[in-house]
């Protein structure tokens, strides 16, 4: 499929909105990454305070890699890359608070995060291995291999979907907090952090579209060959 010109109409929007996307969200954070915040909070510091704030009792550390920060319901640890867990900066607090809205979210049972949570084993099956028998299907001429292929995909697809309500509203929770708190004291900070939350938003909405386009590729190629048959 990756050598059908019919693929790149279906796809090419959203890769390129993904690639300006992830251009834009390290620009951001390497921006506000320069700027200090008057209270001298690092990350790590205000994602432990808004952790506190909304009744979330977990452990945060630092973890290995740019950007790599998580939260991990497992284990009830908010994992912290060295720039947000040490900085001081609008975009460490920025990013601190907002991997602090998921612990919340899990406390408060937000459905969207414990439904996204039930759908890791299956998208993570999914992911994998959803191209075996779409490929399988075409070689042998079997529709139901596609099928399979394409609901395995699809999975991953519903994934990504679930995951656009589960960032937002940890973004709106580090936001309200971080204001409430007085971590984010002036208009300029409060701005700064609304900047880097919403460039980061951006990646999960181009990846969202860029699946959803990928699966209305796949279907459309199904039912024009269901239809030839």
């Amino acid at each position: 499929m990756f050598f059908d010109p019919v693929y790149f109409l279906f796809v090419l929007p959203p890769m390129l909105l993904g690639i300006w996307a992830s251009s834009r969200v390290k620009s951001t954070f390497q921006q506000y990454a320069q700027v200090p915040v008057s209270s001298r909070m690092t990350g790590a510091e205000a994602a432990a305070a808004v952790c506190r704030a909304g009744g979330a009792n977990v452990t945060v550390e630092r973890v290995g890699g740019f950007l790599s920060d998580h939260y991990d319901p497992r284990t009830k640890t908010l994992r912290l890359s060295p720039e947000v867990y040490d900085g001081r900066s609008i975009s460490s607090i920025a990013v601190g608070a907002h991997e602090a809205g998921h612990a919340i979210q899990d406390v408060e049972r937000y459905p969207w995060l414990g439904f996204r949570s039930a759908m890791v084993p299956v998208t993570s099956f999914g992911s994998r291995f959803w191209i075996i028998p779409l490929i399988a299907g075409g070689i042998f001429q079997m529709q139901p291999l596609i099928v399979a292929g394409i609901v395995l995909f699809a999975a991953t697809v519903v994934f990504q979907l679930v995951t656009l309500p589960v960032e937002f509203d940890a973004s709106n929770r580090a936001k309200a907090v971080l204001t409430q708190a007085g971590i984010a004291r002036t208009d300029a900070e409060r701005h700064g952090v609304s900047k880097v939350l919403g460039a980061a938003a951006l990646t999960y909405v181009a990846g969202a579209l860029s699946s959803v386009a990928t699966l209305a590729y796949l279907v459309f190629r199904y039912m024009g060959g269901s239809n030839n048959d």
